[in-house]
């Protein structure tokens, strides 16, 4: 199988306060606009909605088919949310958008990211895979679900935080995620 290189450039406004990693994007027939999280069944858009307006359909286009990109794209340059994944290029050992299911065969460089956001002071794995392929590159302690290990990067004390997976598959209700994504805003200054 040939490798899929990542088809999103990162999404890094220059005083982002943290930098999300999930593992990689879906296959694009199930992706709803060219951003992060596309696929009209996975949750982080609503966990957000849900967090910040009270309402988890907020990031949802008026035909309700589809994210509102721009209004997504606005907010998280206010609020301070850089975007990318952990892994540059996969196999994808199934036609579907399950994580378990990938190979990364090249790593994102996270510590060219970092130096792109001079002030960010955490980065945030949005699940098992991102997590492991991150903590292969940097030497931190594994979070607990929820929680933050700190690590040093050139100079630097980050936050790594381990956080539920966004995805429908991870046996979790919306609001008990959201509440998880809450109390990591909250301490980040973000909320």
């Amino acid at each position: 199988m040939l490798p899929e290189r990542h088809p999103l450039q990162p999404f890094l406004p220059p005083r982002a306060k943290i930098l999300m990693l999930g593992s990689f994007p879906p296959p694009k027939k199930r992706w709803s606009m060219d951003f992060f999280y596309p696929n009209m069944q996975n949750d982080m858009w609503r966990i957000f909605g849900h967090i910040f307006f009270a309402a988890r359909d907020h990031f949802i286009a008026p035909s309700g088919k589809r994210f509102d990109q721009p209004r997504l794209e606005e907010f998280l340059r206010e609020k301070g949310v850089a975007l990318f994944d952990t892994a540059t290029a996969v196999v994808r050992l199934e036609d579907n958008a399950s994580d378990k299911f990938l190979q990364v065969v090249e790593p994102t460089d996270v510590a060219g990211l970092l130096r792109r956001l001079p002030e960010c002071t955490a980065v945030v794995c949005t699940g098992q895979k991102a997590t492991d392929t991150l903590l292969a590159r940097f030497q931190a302690a594994e979070p607990r679900v929820g929680q933050c290990a700190t690590f040093d990067f050139e100079g630097r004390t980050l936050r790594l935080w381990r956080m539920p997976s966004s995805s429908r598959a991870y046996p979790l209700k919306l609001e008990r995620k959201a509440e998880a994504y809450a109390e990591m805003l909250r301490r980040e200054g973000l909320l």
